[in-house]
């Protein structure tokens, strides 16, 4: 519908509303480059001494000089050279030798006051992501906190009961809207919702508080097969 001389909305609430709508058309951009800044001047801080020792080298009138000093080499190098410390680690952290490492890490992290909870946040999150649950989907919902609410949930474990030996999951809970925080319960498998959602819909669903919902949501969950109807079937079938 196009807006009339006479319908339209004085200057001052149009101006008011314009500007509303462009903060918040802008303002993703702006946090999307801020952390890609921010990454990056990370990852160029961390080659540093590596770029120093090439500009040393490589006389000064030489043309090569202008692209070891050119901030998009720079920041190439710096990301090869993180992606190796990302396979060295990965590498190390697979042999017996990396896994002390990273037990040694964790205890005196585990002595730092205001460190550790940060620490313990971020790998328990971590932790969450990278172990890959054996035949469950990983995002579910699950009844939390209370029967008539249901959450999303990210699936780290399954195992039985001991006694019973009913399935169970570990289930990891994030919050809004920082997922690195979150509960962890131990929900019945036969309790978990499954929405086909993929990891990173379902920390846009929560880190958005809800507002970048998944095209899918299935929030009941599927109808059980009732075997008596399959027995039943099979009667009719008979001759």
């Amino acid at each position: 519908m196009t807006e009339t001389a006479a319908s339209r909305p004085p200057f001052p609430q149009r101006a008011r509303r314009y500007i509303i709508v462009g903060l918040f058309t802008l303002v993703p951009l702006w946090l999307t480059f801020w952390a890609l800044g921010f990454i990056l001047d990370f990852v160029r801080d961390l080659a540093q001494p590596m770029l120093n020792q090439i500009v040393v080298h490589v006389p000064a009138d030489s043309s090569i000089m202008g692209m070891v000093t050119h901030p998009w080499f720079q920041t190439a190098l710096s990301v090869a050279v993180l992606l190796s410390l990302f396979y060295f680690t990965g590498w190390l952290a697979s042999r017996w030798v990396g896994q002390k490492a990273i037990l040694l890490v964790d205890g005196i992290m585990a002595r730092i006051p205001v460190a550790k909870s940060i620490y313990n946040a971020v790998k328990r999150l971590t932790d969450a992501m990278n172990m890959t649950p054996s035949d469950f989907q990983r995002v579910v919902l699950i009844e939390f906190p209370n029967p008539d609410m249901k959450t999303v949930g990210l699936v780290t474990k399954t195992f039985k009961d001991a006694n019973t030996g009913r399935e169970l999951a570990a289930v990891y809970v994030p919050t809004t809207p920082n997922p690195t925080s979150g509960y962890l319960e131990i929900v019945p498998v036969e309790k978990l919702t499954p929405t086909n959602w993929k990891m990173d819909e379902a920390m846009s669903f929560v880190i958005s508080g809800g507002a970048d919902v998944p095209k899918n949501v299935v929030y009941d969950m599927p109808p059980k097969a009732d075997p008596k109807a399959g027995k039943k079937k099979e009667t009719e079938d008979q001759p």
